[in-house]
């Protein structure tokens, strides 16, 4: 499995503050957060359920990750998720030991496991 995903008891916008406030908590900023449901309204205007991308960055951890492969930027940030579903409210996390599994670089490895127990404490921890 690419994700490490939870059901989570709370309203959606609980559990995204709380997300937000674990990443923090193991040093992970958000440079990105994407609201797809209000992007598929207004590109498209479709109605969707509530659902954010969070891009999130440990930025020690990118450091490494850079100097170790250039081009694993195409792999970065992080992203968490946070959408409902049927009533629901779900939070997952990538993989980062399978994202970077299509990297042939053994310097990736212990840094993907790293980032990897990371996030699932996060996702933990909500």
């Amino acid at each position: 499995m690419y994700g490490y995903k939870r059901q989570i008891d709370g309203t959606y916008d609980q559990v995204k503050q709380k997300a937000t406030e674990e990443l923090a908590k193991e040093g992970f900023g958000i440079l990105t957060e994407i609201d797809v449901k209000a992007t598929l309204k207004k590109k498209m205007d479709v109605d969707f359920d509530k659902y954010v991308i969070l891009g999130a960055c440990n930025p020690p951890f990118a450091y490494e990750a850079l100097k170790a492969e250039r081009d694993i930027g195409l792999l970065l940030p992080c992203n968490v998720i946070v959408y409902e579903q049927e009533g629901k409210t779900y939070a997952s996390a990538i993989v980062p030991t399978v994202a970077m599994s299509a990297v042939e670089n053994r310097g990736l490895g212990e840094i993907a496991l790293q980032v990897e127990q990371k996030l699932k404490k996060v996702i933990d921890s909500i």
